[in-house]
């Protein structure tokens, strides 16, 4: 075999060229721990982004929304008898009320962003039985037994504070909108007031539920103040104005007309043909209203009343637009009556009473 002739210059040139291959092979697991590292890194920062936004957006979704938070845009499907969005009535300048309709929309869209199981307050003509006693109560100018915050015992439910069974505190208006909570017995069922504030029991029979996380996307606000009515309808990005009109709503006066109700209440029913009694009378029909939806106790959103013996629908009052002047319920033109009676479903959408 041949031997090798390795001097001190060839010995040290192997030395180094074996060192420059240990560093770079050094280098080379060093760059690929490094790219991992880099990977983990950035995978790692991904995730954090993605949790950050999730949060962002979750925060988003249930953030309780405010007027500002509401679009409203003009896209009438009703044209006539319309109003203006300011209108001069008997040297008066009347408006629909923007701001406060957006207060409102605002808090309905609120409650929506939450899962909820939607029920309704029920006792039309005290159908589910009458109220019993509140513990403080009132006579009003009617004669009529009443709680303090003046909603009468005549087609209200009964409203206890949670534990409290020896009589109710308050009563609750027919057509309530509310959520319900729980259910601890086979008599009472605890819920949240959406259109009245606070938590409560209610028996049974006074509620009936209407599903759960529906949508309610329809919503009619009657102004009393102004004496008009607006049809609203919700679509992804907002709130189209379907119409604008004259309405006249309840008046006080004692003993038979009830000025109308303010709150948030649902359409529960509705008749083509509403047919009304002769005051004073229990059996008598005076006539009928056309195109009845109704939202409260006996309070109808409908078209101008005809009076026995005409028995044609009458399509136009002078008095639509001016002061209240019916009996608790929303009259309208007749066919802006219908046009509301079509687009609205009931136990779908809601009337808005503001003053």
């Amino acid at each position: 075999m041949k031997k090798l002739n390795l001097n001190r210059n060839h010995i040290l040139l192997i030395f180094f060229g074996l060192q420059l291959i240990f560093w770079l092979s050094s280098c080379d697991g060093a760059a690929k721990r490094a790219q991992e590292q880099a990977r983990q890194d950035s995978i790692e920062a991904a995730r954090q982004e993605a949790e950050r936004l999730a949060e962002e957006l979750e925060r988003e979704r249930t953030r309780p929304r405010t007027a500002a938070d509401i679009q409203i845009r003009k896209e009438l499907t009703y044209t006539d008898h319309s109003l203006e969005d300011t209108y001069e009535y008997e040297g008066t300048t009347r408006s629909f009320q923007w701001d406060k309709i957006k207060e409102k929309l605002a808090h309905i869209e609120t409650f929506q962003r939450r899962t909820l199981d939607y029920a309704v307050l029920q006792n039309y003509k005290n159908m589910n039985g009458e109220s019993p006693l509140v513990k403080k109560w009132v006579r009003n100018d009617y004669t009529r037994v009443s709680d303090t915050l003046g909603t009468e015992r005549y087609q209200s439910t009964p409203l206890f504070i949670p534990g409290e069974r020896d009589a109710p505190t308050i009563y609750g208006r027919d057509g309530s909108l509310v959520a319900l909570m729980s259910s601890d017995t086979l008599d009472y069922v605890q819920f949240e007031g959406l259109s009245l504030d606070g938590t409560w029991e209610v028996p049974k029979r006074y509620i009936k539920a209407i599903g759960r996380d529906i949508r309610l996307d329809h919503v009619l606000v009657v102004d009393v103040t102004n004496q008009n009515i607006t049809a609203l309808e919700k679509n992804e990005e907002e709130w189209l104005i379907r119409s604008m009109n004259p309405a006249t709503t309840g008046v006080h006066q004692p003993p038979y007309a009830h000025e109308t109700p303010l709150g948030i209440f649902v359409v529960q029913e509705q008749k083509e043909k509403m047919y009304f009694l002769k005051d004073g009378s229990r059996t008598e029909i005076a006539g009928f209203a056309p195109y009845a939806s109704r939202f409260t106790n006996g309070g109808y959103i409908h078209g101008v009343p005809t009076n026995y013996p005409q028995t044609s629908i009458i399509e136009y009052s002078w008095s639509l637009g001016t002061v209240p002047r019916s009996h608790m319920c929303v009259r309208n033109a007749s066919s802006h009556a219908k046009f509301v009676y079509e687009m609205v479903e009931p136990m779908r959408a809601l009337v808005v009473v503001i003053e």
